[in-house]
């Protein structure tokens, strides 16, 4: 299967292509109920896989063994994957991006950050000279056959934000994302400037950028959205409420199934029973 092709298809389509942010199987597991494209990120993958924020701590090999675990249970769905600044090697960066394709990833995001990186919500963000980004690009570009690539800017300066996603638009990648855009005005700028390319856009909440629909984010030309954390978000809340309401209970846990209204063994089992279904279509009905 075309991968990579199969997205850009679909973003070529009309209306803005949602990608929902994973972080590990479990949540790839609920999100996969709704959407038929994922996010792998890296602010997600840092907090499950690390415990650690999203400053530049992912090694290479366990994102690219996560996406081939992903792609194992979920052989239709668009893996789109973070690989931040390609782990700051072009050289790594290409032996990546040939990795990521052979074991079925959809597309990757390339940034232009120097390090030490950030999260593209966060302060304190450093940009590699345009240059030396474009080459690096060029690179990755020449190393993937299907694979779609989207080249980031995590620029702040507005003179240079405008500057670069030209420049990025008149490369060979698939799609232009700014990352950390500020306002609806600014969205509007950057549609201008990049032309015809496919236009990403990334929400992540308590970010820098306006929560927007999707009807909006249409309206205002944009292909692609990605939403980096909403599955690692709700998990925190549920599960600091869910702590909570243990200890209150003196241990005791809550009703679940048939019961109550809370996940058991049978609806997780039933759940994750899914995923063998998707590689053997034949066999859901005796799983079920």
């Amino acid at each position: 299967m075309r991968y990579g092709q199969a997205l850009r298809n679909e973003i070529a389509s009309e209306g803005t292509t949602p990608l929902i942010g994973v972080y590990d199987m479990y949540s790839a597991s609920v999100a996969a109920a709704h959407y038929n494209g994922f996010f792998v990120s890296g602010f997600g993958f840092a907090a499950s896989y690390y415990g650690l924020p999203d400053i530049g701590f992912i090694a290479w090999p366990d994102m690219v063994a996560f996406v081939e675990r992903l792609r194992g249970a979920f052989p239709r769905h668009h893996l789109l994957v973070d690989i931040d600044d390609g782990y700051v090697d072009p050289e790594v960066a290409c032996h990546v991006v040939r990795r990521l394709e052979r074991i079925g990833a959809t597309g990757v995001i390339l940034e232009d950050q120097k390090r030490p990186r950030r999260c593209g919500h966060a302060d304190g963000k450093m940009v590699l000279p345009l240059d030396e980004y474009l080459e690096k690009l060029d690179l990755v570009l020449a190393s993937r056959s299907d694979l779609l690539v989207v080249a980031r800017t995590d620029a702040t300066e507005e003179a240079d934000i405008l500057r670069r996603a030209a420049a990025l638009a008149e490369t060979e990648a698939d799609v232009v994302l700014v990352d950390g855009v500020r306002s609806v005005d600014w969205i509007r700028r950057i549609r201008k400037v990049v032309g015809d390319k496919p236009l990403l856009f990334n929400q992540i909440a308590g970010g820098k950028s306006p929560r927007l629909s999707l009807t909006e984010l249409t309206e205002l030309g944009v292909d692609v959205a990605i939403y980096s954390t909403p599955c690692l978000f709700a998990a925190h809340r549920a599960m600091e409420t869910a702590m909570a309401e243990l200890k209150f209970a003196d241990g005791r846990l809550p009703a679940a199934g048939a019961d109550g209204g809370d996940i058991g063994v049978k609806e997780a089992t039933d759940l994750l029973a899914r995923n063998i279904g998707r590689q053997h279509p034949q066999r859901q009905t005796v799983l079920a």
